[in-house]
């Protein structure tokens, strides 16, 4: 194993501490390592609904490269690949608490909802009101040993920033969770991997993956996908990409969508605008309006090679709410 860590056990907190530093205009850390999370500089924003987001590390940007104006007000980085406990979920929703609630969203892993939902229990108890949202758009698989229904994967990122600009214009909670579920209605994703990756702490590749061999429909913690191919040109890829996501989303001749294609953090960024490319060309075939795109590494497996797809409808409202300012250590514009 070649990784510029000092010890495994370290990884996640060092990152953190760095990343702070790095980014010390847009965020802040937490004071205590036992609840380690991070959030937005200057505190909660008075009558602004909070978002708080997270999940195992490993898959930067997300979530603490979210953090900021016009997405998210905290996130909680666990242990790479592990949920994090209920304990700093619960101390980044007390950080990002304004008084007008807190939106939870949680990509559809068993740790990750139970956790969540256990600090919703306890932000419950201390008078702040959350609710939630789970991120299930993975086309690939109904259920797998870490979810049960479909895996929260690219869309999350989508919905993270257009959730964060409807409780940034100041929608109320019950606003903002139904522009949240319009997003996951409406959005799909799937992913292939080239390669394996390797968790620090595990010290060796967390799945096999023969030479010349690739897995189509792979989730982001190295999941099984649908099945094991031959290396195939790019093009071909797309299409088994895509293909799963047009049928279940069901896009019509005129729709408008946002195309995002995502590295998994090994793919250079030529590789990726290669599928963008045949991916978009299949989208205007149909009639779709490619009108909105995202290219690049944003929800990452380590050093992974792959990518994923992503494909969401729009309309007016997510248009609106995609295109409004963003400030955050990953994405931004308008600001």
């Amino acid at each position: 194993m070649k990784k510029l860590i000092n010890d495994p056990n370290d990884v996640v907190p060092e990152s953190v501490e760095g990343f702070v530093l790095a980014h010390s205009d847009i965020i802040v850390g937490s004071d205590d390592p036992e609840t380690l999370f991070v959030s937005r500089a200057g505190g909660a924003v008075s009558g602004k609904v909070g978002l708080v987001s997270g999940g195992g590390s490993g898959h930067e940007p997300l979530h603490g490269g979210f953090v900021g104006v016009g997405m998210l007000d905290a996130a909680v980085p666990g242990p790479v690949f592990t949920s994090p406990t209920p304990d700093p979920i619960l101390a980044a929703t007390k950080a990002a608490d304004g008084g007008a609630g807190v939106l939870h969203i949680v990509k559809n892993y068993t740790g990750d909802v139970l956790n969540f939902e256990t600090a919703a229990e306890l932000a419950d108890a201390e008078d702040i009101p959350v609710k939630a949202i789970v991120v299930n758009d993975d086309v690939a698989v109904e259920d797998s040993l870490y979810t049960a229904g479909r895996r929260g994967v690219g869309g999350t990122v989508l919905l993270e920033k257009i959730a964060g600009a409807a409780a940034e214009r100041g929608d109320d909670l019950d606003a903002v969770l139904a522009v949240a579920t319009k997003v996951n209605d409406n959005v799909r994703s799937m992913g292939v991997a080239l390669t394996a990756c390797t968790v620090p702490h595990a010290g060796k590749p967390s799945f096999d993956l023969p030479e010349g061999e690739i897995e189509i429909g792979i989730g982001i913690h190295g999941e099984p996908g649908r099945r094991r191919i031959k290396a195939a040109p790019a093009d071909e890829i797309t299409d088994l990409l895509l293909d799963p996501i047009l049928e279940d989303l069901g896009l019509a001749g005129g729709d408008d969508v946002l195309l995002f294609v995502n590295g998994m953090g090994g793919t250079p960024s030529s590789e990726l605008y290669i599928v963008y490319r045949h991916a978009r060309a299949r989208l205007e075939a149909l009639g779709t309006n490619v009108t909105r795109s995202l290219v690049g590494n944003y929800i990452t497996s380590l050093e992974m090679q792959g990518a994923s797809i992503t494909v969401l409808r729009l309309d007016d409202e997510t248009t609106e709410l995609w295109d409004a300012p963003v400030h955050t250590p990953a994405l931004r514009w308008g600001l």
